[in-house]
């Protein structure tokens, strides 16, 4: 008769602890994701951001679909490195200057709230004009080879070729460019700029269809996200509704690539 207690005991001993047991199990968990959060945050404001390539500005180094990293330790720190560009850091700590050639995301002056990359061509100080489609730093024309067709293919397959130069800046910095319109688009003969201190100019690779600093002025260094470093995905969504054609959209060859 005695043994009946003892039963009862032990089965609402183990009806007591069940909850209390789960419930620790939940906080667990929620402090897990709390903490992830939080190391994520941290990340992508003080070490890496990811950002994706939704415009054809910088083809062909940069092409639709591609997703990269930049980095937020090379150029300091401002209040467009937080989160919603949160006005908690005075101008630009530890700042280290852009070299020119840098592909560079910044945030678009004057709304200073829209994310751009574009490519670093003119210093503080430098003077920069385009002329028939040539780009000139301090009164020197750059030097442009042409080379093969940039050649690519549209959401029904068709293709299209665009002339396609290697320019080299006054650093030695080489990379390719597009001239969709030849040497006479609207952009292509410009006025003199003189870039002022703590400024910079940017121009995007697809020289006839970029807006750049040619049509929205100087980058404030405090604008400066980071430099682009490398890929780490990438995909033709030309057509991205069709997620059963994703697989065979994949570009392989870009993942990892870095960023020049």
């Amino acid at each position: 008769m005695t043994d009946h207690p003892d039963t009862e005991n032990t089965v609402t001993d183990k009806a007591e602890t069940a909850p209390t047991s789960t419930h620790s199990e939940w906080i667990d968990t929620i402090k897990t994701i709390v903490y992830a959060v939080a190391i994520a945050i941290l990340v992508r404001t003080f070490a890496y951001e990811p950002f994706n390539i939704p415009s054809g500005s910088m083809k062909p180094t940069l092409l639709i679909g591609d997703y990269l990293f930049v980095s937020k330790t090379t150029y300091g720190y401002s209040r467009h490195s937080l989160p919603f560009s949160l006005p908690l850091i005075p101008g630009r700590i530890l700042y280290d200057s852009p070299e020119r050639g840098d592909v560079f995301v910044f945030k678009k002056p004057p709304e200073n709230n829209t994310d751009y990359i574009k490519r670093v061509v003119g210093l503080p100080g430098d003077t920069i004009q385009v002329l028939g489609g040539i780009l000139h730093i301090n009164g020197k024309a750059v030097s442009r080879r042409r080379i093969e067709d940039f050649v690519e293919l549209d959401a029904y397959g068709v293709s299209s070729r665009t002339p396609q130069f290697i320019e080299t800046l006054p650093n030695g910095v080489q990379h390719k460019i597009l001239e969709a319109d030849g040497d006479t688009a609207r952009l292509d003969t410009t006025k003199v700029y003189t870039v002022p201190e703590d400024h910079f100019f940017a121009m995007g690779d697809n020289r006839d269809n970029s807006s750049d600093s040619r049509v929205f002025g100087f980058v404030p260094k405090e604008n400066l996200v980071g430099p682009a470093e490398f890929l780490f995905f990438s995909i033709d969504n030309s057509a991205p509704w069709k997620i059963w054609t994703w697989f065979d959209k994949l570009r392989p060859e870009r993942i990892f690539e870095g960023v020049e």
